[in-house]
């Protein structure tokens, strides 16, 4: 089976990644990458043994599917180019900064007739993927994903920097309605909002609590959720997951059963351009589609708006 032809359109730290990850694939030719800075496309290239194209134009022809990681106000106009062009699409997450925008590219996916996915990197963790089928009726979570600062990703706020992430998360897991969201934050070292906390309840009674942080002292990656009978933590940085689940015995009270929970350590990054690949070849609709990534970006938009909202009211700055 021939591998797919593809290309890299950003070449920041997160699309040097993913040309990392491409040129060791082997159902993958990275044929090339591309930058609007010419000089940082080339060593991205020469690192990986590619060419640096010099246009957009020229990844059109050489390339059957691309990742875009380019800045995210800049997602619709390259993601929808080259969807027009015959070219099957992953685009970093969010999927873009507007809903608005969102629905053009998800339109112009259907349109076209391109696989769409966007990168929600954490359905592809190893923990995430342990506990999935053991889901059966979470009702209340309680999230924190805190990093230090660095100067990345600073064109859009925590909640679409990170939040996003643990909001597509919990999203998948729930599977029923938002009813309500309750959101405060601070812009600490940016314009934006740089700590958030949000409080989601959904209608078929479950309620998660999300906090993120980029000002941190720590780095701490961490999803708990309660369900009947059991309580399960996922570590995204261990890639593992504990289950304390309640345990009926005949005799005796019940007693709390601990299963530790660990599968094998690929990387989750060449598990999702495995999975974009997979659906690229045999033309089937990727997990973490259009369609997903315009509700955690709803979510994480409403977020922010509830945090200017409490912003006006104190007469505070953003």
């Amino acid at each position: 089976m021939e591998p797919i032809p593809v290309a890299v359109v950003g070449c920041g730290a997160f699309g040097r990644n993913h040309a990392r990850v491409y040129a060791g694939l082997p159902e993958a030719r990275l044929a090339g990458v591309f930058d609007t800075n010419p000089e940082r496309a080339r060593a991205v290239a020469q690192e990986f043994g590619t060419r640096a194209f010099a246009t957009l134009e020229e990844v059109e022809h050489a390339a059957a599917a691309v990742t875009v990681a380019v800045p995210t106000v800049a997602h619709e106009e390259v993601a929808v180019r080259l969807m027009a062009a015959g070219v099957d699409v992953l685009v970093e997450k969010p999927i873009a900064p507007s809903l608005e925008a969102a629905d053009r590219m998800i339109a112009a996916a259907r349109e076209h007739g391109r696989i769409f996915m966007v990168g929600h990197l954490e359905r592809f963790n190893p923990a995430v993927r342990l506990v999935r089928p053991r889901l059966t009726r979470p009702l209340f979570f309680e999230v924190h994903r805190l990093s230090m600062f660095t100067p990345r990703s600073l064109d859009v706020d925590v909640l679409l920097d990170l939040m996003i992430h643990d909001l597509d998360i919990v999203l998948s897991f729930v599977h029923s309605p938002l009813t309500d969201l309750q959101a405060v934050g601070l812009a600490v070292l940016t314009s934006y909002v740089d700590i958030a906390n949000v409080r989601l309840s959904f209608a078929n009674g479950c309620v998660a609590n999300l906090t993120a942080s980029r000002v941190s002292t720590e780095r701490v990656r961490k999803l708990r959720f309660f369900q009947p009978g059991e309580y399960i933590s996922i570590d995204y940085a261990r890639r593992d997951a504990r289950v304390f689940s309640v345990a009926q015995h005949a005799y005796g009270p019940p007693a709390i059963e601990n299963q530790h929970l660990t599968g094998d350590d690929r990387e989750p990054l060449a598990e999702e351009l495995t999975a974009f690949l997979y659906g690229v070849r045999r033309r089937m609709p990727p997990e973490a589609g259009g369609a997903e990534a315009r509700a955690a970006l709803a979510a994480a938009l409403r977020a922010a708006a509830t945090i200017q909202e409490h912003f006006k009211k104190l007469a505070l700055p953003r």
